[in-house]
């Protein structure tokens, strides 16, 4: 209870109960439980097409990257914030078996006291970098372009945000409704090196960052950069934790801020692969971002999903914990724990999709299964405990 108090008090929830409630009544589009709405055709008016668009965001990630960029005048930090602003929804778009001619359309607001052009140039520059590695790795995503406003009256630093859109044939859509008993679940690990990343990644992607920021990091922040949290929050609540921006994690050897900023793994070459190979065979994917480990509740129908064999932790979710004292209940809640994408299938496909994900350097396992039930649960066995989510 007190975890949870701590992060309403922030500002922040990883269920988001309330935005659930104001959006219930809106039409849920052609495929109410595919991970992303889908609507009509209404740009070629063609029956056997739909139209797939997303919008996500780095949340107070830039946040971290502030004060990161501040303390160490390291510029180019600014260019894993523009990854992570694409692949919040990218990877979503994965979800739904979207992996072709996807247009994406970036937002920038900021505080033109505080962020500099330069860093401006660095989040554009950066983000048309990664769309050019992404097309070089067989996976069409192309900038459109965008907005940068300035707006120094309501955001406190910088908020970077993009919208992608696709037109794809509606029989190639994934949606979750063939989620069934006997389903095994293969996760896709958020850790480590990939073959097509530059370096190290700590797997923490884009979500907690608010918790994970002021739980682990020093209260000489506040008192350095007020702008970079809000004032309203109660200061007992505020850079609560011993550490600084250059810190290194012993079993990384990656400074903490670093080891933080990781970028939001993409999981979009491995996932086009599997679908060359398996697509009418996969039930439901889906992408552990807001809800962490639970966020797969939202999508099956009397299921018990049971993750049993999962990644061990990784040091960055260790080092969150350690610092905040978080239950580890509300750790899987709030953090991916792990791994960001996972696959249900039949058990006869896993291995071959777990052999695919290798070829890129992105460790995958069964991670659990799938049984009937009488109400959609959740249950997670750990070496921290057996925890039980509804």
């Amino acid at each position: 209870m007190i975890d949870k108090l701590k992060y309403n008090i922030r500002g922040v929830s990883a269920s988001k109960e309330d935005v659930r409630e104001a959006i219930k009544n809106l039409d849920k589009g052609l495929f109410p439980n595919s991970f992303c709405k889908i609507m009509p055709d209404f740009i070629g008016d063609d029956e056997q097409y739909c139209i797939v668009m997303h919008s996500d965001g780095v949340g107070t990630k830039s946040a971290l990257a502030y004060l990161y960029w501040k303390e160490t005048s390291d510029v180019s930090v600014w260019r894993s914030i523009a990854q992570d602003a694409v692949v919040m929804n990218l990877d979503d778009l994965l979800c739904v078996g979207a992996v072709e001619n996807i247009i994406l359309s970036s937002t920038i607001g900021r505080n033109k006291h505080l962020i500099t052009g330069e860093v401006i140039s660095e989040i554009i520059s950066g983000t048309e970098e990664f769309l050019e590695k992404m097309r070089n790795l067989d996976v069409n995503i192309f900038l459109s372009g965008g907005e940068t406003a300035d707006l120094g009256d309501i955001v406190r630093t910088i908020i970077v945000d993009s919208t992608v859109v696709c037109r794809m044939k509606r029989s190639d859509v994934i949606t979750c409704d063939n989620i069934a008993h006997g389903d095994v679940i293969v996760g896709l690990a958020s850790f480590g090196k990939a073959s097509y990343e530059d370096y190290y990644n700590g797997g923490i992607g884009s979500n907690g960052l608010t918790s994970a920021r002021h739980d682990v990091f020093s209260k000489l922040y506040a008192k350095k950069y007020p702008e970079s949290y809000d004032n309203s929050i109660p200061s007992d609540l505020v850079y609560c934790g011993s550490k600084r921006m250059t810190d290194v994690e012993g079993e990384t050897n990656t400074n903490i801020g670093k080891l933080l900023l990781s970028p939001s793994r993409t999981y979009s070459p491995v996932i086009k692969k599997v679908l060359g190979k398996y697509k009418n065979d996969i039930h439901g994917i889906i992408h552990c971002t807001g809800g962490g480990q639970t966020k797969a509740l939202n999508f099956v129908k009397n299921i018990h999903i049971i993750k049993d064999k999962m990644f061990p932790v990784p040091p960055v979710f260790r080092l969150i914990q350690s610092e905040s004292n978080t239950d580890w209940n509300e750790m899987y809640k709030v953090f991916n724990m792990g791994h960001l994408m996972e696959l249900y299938v039949p058990e006869n496909i896993a291995e071959g999709i777990i052999s695919i994900s290798k070829e890129f350097d992105v460790d995958a396992k069964i991670i659990g299964h799938c049984e009937k039930n009488e109400e959609n649960k959740l249950t997670i066995v750990s070496k921290f405990g057996e925890f039980e989510y509804f």
